[in-house]
């Protein structure tokens, strides 16, 4: 399989798996959305870092755009391009970020959550000669 067809089958399991599997339906919500704008921005950010300053390369038989070239930047935008990074990398990070909050919603509902792990102990220490 190629890199685009492993990305988009990413993302068909991870809408699938918000609507169908753990019932979440985060796709279908407007927080959802604006969350994900945040992140997405963010996310051109440090993919166009890595692939603009050639830290990270492509085949471009395995992406929708052409391959990196060996000497600049690959094009900022078009030839299968945002910002330096190829959309599969766009893909691949809207299911990361889909199924990372499906399980977070998922854990909260089992209650997993309800108590805290930070903060002062529970118990009282003994001192030494009391």
């Amino acid at each position: 399989m190629t890199y685009t067809q492993i990305a988009v089958v990413a993302v068909i399991v991870a809408v699938l798996a918000d609507l169908f599997l753990f019932r979440t339906k985060l796709v279908t919500k407007k927080v959802f959305w604006v969350s994900y704008a945040i992140i997405f921005f963010f996310q051109l950010i440090t993919n166009g870092m890595f692939t603009g300053f050639g830290i990270v390369q492509y085949d471009g038989d395995a992406i929708i755009g052409s391959s990196s070239p060996a000497e600049g930047a690959p094009p900022f935008l078009g030839d299968g391009r945002i910002s330096f990074a190829p959309a599969e990398d766009l893909m691949f990070g809207f299911s990361l970020v889909l199924l990372s909050l499906c399980l977070w919603v998922l854990f909260g509902r089992w209650g997993l959550s309800r108590r805290p792990t930070a903060g002062p102990p529970l118990w009282r220490t003994v001192r030494k000669g009391r």
